[in-house]
């Protein structure tokens, strides 16, 4: 009969990963369970082997970050919800630095895709909802401004979560997202105001 996996095992070893990575330490087999009260077959029972675990461990970032963005409340101003949806997406990526550097290496696959796409889906809903309100013009793509918010939120969050700048530095996320969306056809004063709140409800610097 097959034993029953341990699902506090599978957490204890994509956390132990994680903090190898944020920790600069070389991740091997046996340099993964030291210390942890597990063997090394353990690996090839929860993940298969390394390349399974790194699969997971990419995977496991983009499930924290669909779990942020999903409480993220939906609201009359979709604009303000776009905002708070790219000023969630950095808040994850702060708060799990060592993930978010493996959740945009394609060196692995992801053990489901469509998972880590439906991340992208909350942003293009937002957008659509602006178009469907009259905040956006009529020939705007929903998909196409999504990934430009992202793009922007992509951009300044690794240059701090993973490189060099400040965590001031994600303030400009305000300026380049009411920019965005004024240039989709917003009023850039309604627009502004939008944007604010929606920062201010996620704000992506607070600790």
């Amino acid at each position: 009969m097959a034993r029953t996996k341990d699902p506090t095992v599978w957490t204890l070893l994509i956390e132990r990963a994680a903090h190898m990575l944020r920790t600069r330490e070389p991740i091997t087999l046996r340099a993964l369970v030291a210390g942890t009260g597990v063997s090394t077959m353990a690996v090839y029972t929860y993940f298969g082997g390394m390349d399974g675990m790194w699969k997971a461990l990419r995977q496991e970032g983009f499930t924290r970050l669909g779990a942020r963005l999903a409480r993220v409340p939906v609201s009359d101003d979709p604009v303000r919800d776009l905002t708070a949806l790219v000023a969630a997406y950095l808040r994850n990526a702060l708060e799990h630095p060592d993930l978010y550097r493996v959740m945009f290496d394609a060196t692995f696959d992801l053990e489901d895709a469509q998972a880590a796409d439906s991340t992208l889906e909350y942003l293009v809903q937002a957008a659509a909802r602006g178009r469907a309100a009259g905040r956006f013009r009529p020939d705007v793509v929903p998909l196409e401004l999504a990934t430009q918010s992202w793009v922007i939120g992509h951009g300044l969050v690794s240059l701090v979560a993973t490189g060099p700048l400040p965590v001031a530095t994600l303030d400009h996320g305000i300026l380049l997202l009411a920019a965005l969306f004024a240039s989709a056809g917003d009023d850039p004063d309604r627009c502004r105001r939008s944007v604010e709140r929606g920062w201010a409800q996620h704000p992506p610097g607070a600790r």
